[in-house]
């Protein structure tokens, strides 16, 4: 141990004997169904030392795509800059074995192009990026938002670009509506820079006809697609089923999930949900991310942690990812009422 950071680690040579692979539509690309983000902690607020713990875990469990983005923090670029030290302090020796996306989109600077999806924006900052991450190249990366302000031909130029000067291998699309995503599909694959992942929110009790819509379509197109916020930020877990809201949990800060959203009617469905699960011998969190990769055209669920402990337990739903048809119309029945339609 030197200056607090592990700088001895190898990787457990079982890795890969436990963890599923699924193609990326009709590239070349295999996955883990787990994806690793790291969209909170994994920044200033979270000490190295469990930062380091939980991506040398995740590694040695098989997951090795590692997903960012140039904001994730906090503060914004934090991440990357751990991710950096990752690459440092361990995981240099396993670089060729590792998938890293990161995206663009976000404010990230002060002026007009500190965000959104210029050209100017996108190419300055996975310059950045990369520097933050001390990588010549990054394995994906995503446009994170739609800009209806800049003409997506040249936001869609950028990453081909992006590719041509070997800054990415491949380019993906972020919460984009879905006649955008079916555009930049087309222009990527005309331009000979195949999208490979389709990423946006989709769970159990988020599930946006037009995000249903855009699974089937990515799948349809030979792109892959990856859900974030699978378990809706911890909501569909055990966390918050008394009622309660726990002290250090992600509702009891300021954010994106507001404690409004906890009415009887929820808890009450959660509740049923986390009954069907029991009977699969599941947790409601398990069942939630097994649910998704039950579904056809999802290659990997993007699942964040704060632990060890939170990240083994939820890979216990790669235990049993079948499910009957009854099973499926009582999800369908108590999540129906609590369905969640906002962008958050």
């Amino acid at each position: 141990m030197t200056n607090s950071i592990e700088m001895s680690y190898t990787a457990s040579p079982e890795r890969y004997s436990s963890m599923q692979y699924r193609r990326c539509g009709r590239s070349g690309i295999d996955i883990p169904a787990i994806t690793l983000g790291l969209w909170q902690n994994f920044g200033t607020e979270t000490p190295f030392e469990r930062i380091q713990e939980m991506a040398h875990y995740a590694f040695d469990q098989g997951i090795c795509h590692f997903d960012l983005a140039n904001n994730y923090g906090p503060e914004p670029g934090a991440a990357e800059e751990n991710f950096g030290k990752l690459l440092t302090s361990s995981f240099k020796p396993y670089r060729d074995e590792l998938f890293i996306s990161t995206k663009a989109g976000y404010l990230m600077w002060p002026g007009p192009y500190g965000e959104w999806g210029s050209r100017k924006y996108l190419i300055s900052s996975l310059d950045q990026s990369l520097k933050r991450m001390k990588l010549d190249y990054v394995d994906l990366f995503y446009t994170h938002r739609y800009d209806p302000r800049t003409p997506l031909d040249e936001t869609l130029q950028a990453l081909v670009d992006i590719v041509h000067q070997g800054k990415a291998l491949y380019v993906g699309v972020s919460r984009y509506p879905k006649q955008a995503a079916v555009y930049a599909y087309n222009y990527l694959i005309s331009h000979e820079t195949p999208c490979l992942l389709f990423q946006d929110r989709y769970n159990i009790i988020d599930r946006n006809p037009e995000r249903e819509d855009l699974v089937s379509l990515a799948g349809e197109a030979g792109a892959g697609f990856i859900p974030f916020s699978p378990l809706q930020q911890g909501l569909l877990s055990d966390r918050y089923l008394d009622g309660g809201i726990p002290s250090g949990s992600r509702m009891s800060k300021s954010g994106s999930l507001r404690p409004e959203i906890l009415t009887q009617t929820m808890l009450e469905a959660l509740r049923g949900l986390r009954e069907i699960a029991r009977g699969r011998g599941q947790t409601l969190a398990q069942m939630s991310l097994a649910w998704l990769l039950a579904k056809p055209h999802i290659t990997s669920v993007l699942l964040g942690a704060s632990s060890v402990k939170q990240l083994s337990e939820d890979l216990g739903a790669l235990n049993n990812t079948t499910f009957s048809t009854e099973e499926l119309a009582a999800i369908d029945q108590l999540s129906k009422p609590i369905q969640i339609t906002d962008r958050v």
